[in-house]
């Protein structure tokens, strides 16, 4: 990839004020400065843009008592500006007659791996769901491993919450279904209807008690009755097909056996049974939508792969209750991620496990961090601080850096890095991703993969409320910094949140993950084959990305005056 890099750090006197990076400074008592169109406010307290400094001393003639600066108190000020993903774009590449779109690969690391291995987790789609309430349910978790994602579920609950939630995705397999709906013999026909549409699903376990993991009876589907015939008044037990006369399989049953069985003995689902439990139904609809999810995050069992937050108070007792719950990889959840508190937590889950846990940290924002945590054994590191749509964390304590200028920093730290020890350790970009082009550019700067919160809290399969205002559709979005989070733990501070560092708001209703995810894989498969490029290394390691001037901005989008409502072309 080929950008304008950053210089050196410059280093400037206490006193010294710079109007822009090529501004030159000088260093003078407090008195003796002149400042003009300064802005000062309750909020604000930093000198404005287009400040004149004027100093009646020449550098010479400034009195040495007093002002001495001690060695290494310098102010460093880094020599550039700090730069968005919305200010680059990138130069097409030369398309072959090998970049089509059934060529292109979009699957990435998502953890540590010695150089020139395999990760132990790979992702086909790069997208990740964010830590948060508003974000990463079970049923959203489910729908993004189905098309090659993976979801992390938030940690700002109850740990034996949280280890449900995990255990919920890790029923899931591939092609197979976990009894969402159970009931009993005696459960009232009108009660399974209601269940099943309340779960939107079509068939129930029945089982002796009416919970999933008891003796197995039977099953009973929307097929299997009908309210207006039968009366809802009527029992399951009454209309349900009893196990004696179903075709079932054993726990050990792979999914192609599966539906081999299911075509042969003409059904429409096939119970899985372990002794005298149900453990999974396959049915038969689900055949296409297996073929459909070819790309699905999975592990070596066949079932979804699921990931969790955790943070740096509680992880003692929270890491071991996710690992048994049966999380694929866990990620500490930090604004801010250059602390010793998240390498003890690094620490703790490596000498505990060893090998078999995966850990990701941060966030950070520049090389020395992204370093630090390498070394702490993370098993990938976010990048970003203060980007996210609901994110006010740079306006309430000054600290981050613009996206583009962060994850450029971070990535040739993470290259250095693996060419001096060997060692690949994936970057995650979480936040400053406006729209679908951004995550091209972030992929192309060298990102592996990318972390999103507002895209995934749009959707259908976000737990947040669908709601209507003003005549349009909106879901409810709110940041871990909120009030509404109080996610304390995040943000470092003790007990109930004592500032916010986010927002409580809405986003426009999107419709289904699904369709969303495979518009924005056509998306990111389109840009890289106008690049030359036919997976992730090499659409990094070829990319040639230019910044955008304010007038070229201009430019990016429609100029002409759209409709509204848009209406049919061809009117």
């Amino acid at each position: 990839m080929e950008v304008s890099a950053c210089a050196a750090p410059r280093r400037f006197g206490l006193y010294a004020f710079a109007a822009d990076s090529a501004a030159r400074c000088r260093t003078a008592p407090p008195d003796a400065l002149t400042l003009r169109n300064t802005r000062v406010n309750s909020s604000h307290y930093a000198l404005s843009a287009g400040v004149e400094l004027h100093c009646p001393h020449e550098p010479e003639s400034i009195p040495a008592a007093g002002f001495q600066v001690p060695p290494g108190d310098d102010v460093k000020i880094l020599d550039e500006i700090s730069r968005t993903l919305s200010e680059y774009l990138l130069i097409p590449g030369l398309t072959t007659q090998d970049c089509t779109p059934d060529n292109v690969d979009l699957g990435a690391s998502l953890v540590r791996h010695r150089v020139g291995d395999e990760s132990a987790i790979r992702i086909a789609t790069p997208m990740v769901s964010a830590i948060m309430q508003a974000v990463s349910s079970p049923k959203l978790a489910v729908a993004l491993a189905q098309v090659g994602g993976l979801s992390f579920i938030h940690q700002n609950q109850q740990i034996e919450d949280q280890a449900a939630d995990v255990l919920a995705v890790k029923r899931h397999k591939a092609g197979f279904r976990t009894s969402e709906v159970a009931v009993a013999p005696q459960t009232s026909l009108g009660e399974v209807a209601r269940r099943l549409a309340e779960n939107e699903q079509g068939v129930a376990v029945v089982t002796e008690s009416g919970e999933a993991d008891c003796e197995f009876l039977g099953i009973i589907s929307l097929d299997d009755f009908h309210l207006e015939s039968h009366g809802a008044s009527e029992t399951a037990g009454s209309r349900m097909r009893s196990r004696d006369s179903l075709v079932t399989a054993s726990a050990s049953v792979s999914l192609s056996e599966a539906n081999e069985l299911i075509w042969h003995h003409h059904l429409d689902v096939l119970p899985v049974l372990e002794d005298d439990r149900v453990v999974s139904l396959v049915l038969k609809r689900d055949y296409q939508a297996h073929k459909t999810y070819h790309r699905a995050t999975v592990d070596s069992e066949k079932r979804l792969c699921v990931g969790a937050g955790i943070n740096s108070r509680d992880f003692k007792d929270r890491i071991p209750a996710l690992m048994e719950a049966g999380a694929d990889v866990l990620c500490l959840d930090s604004s801010d991620g250059y602390t010793e508190y998240q390498a003890k937590t690094l620490e703790f889950a490596r000498e505990k496990y060893g090998d078999d846990v995966f850990v990701g940290a941060g966030n950070v924002v520049d090389g020395r961090a992204f370093r630090y945590l390498a070394d702490a054994g993370a098993a990938f590191v976010k990048v970003g601080i203060g980007g996210g749509a609901i994110c006010t964390t740079r306006a309430q304590k000054g600290i981050g850096r613009g996206q583009a200028s962060a994850l450029l920093d971070v990535v040739e730290a993470r290259d250095t890095y693996a060419r001096e020890t060997g060692l690949y350790v994936p970057l995650c970009c979480d936040g400053g991703l406006l729209n679908d082009s951004h995550m091209a550019i972030a992929l192309a700067m060298g990102a592996d993969f990318i972390m999103l919160g507002r895209y995934f809290a749009r959707l259908d399969e976000s737990p947040s409320r669908k709601l209507q205002i003003n005549g349009q559709w909106y879901k409810e979005y709110w940041g871990e910094g909120s009030r509404r989070a109080q996610n304390a733990a995040r943000y470092g501070q003790r007990g109930t949140m004592v500032f916010e560092e986010g927002v409580d708001g809405y986003v426009p209703y999107a419709g289904s993950l699904y369709d969303n995810v495979e518009r924005t894989r056509a998306k990111l498969i389109s840009t890289m084959i106008s690049c030359g490029s036919t997976n992730l290394r090499d659409f990094h390691r070829d990319a040639v990305l230019v910044p955008v001037s304010a007038e070229s901005f201009k430019q990016t989008g429609a100029e002409v005056q759209l409709r509204q409502p848009a209406i049919d072309s061809g009117e």
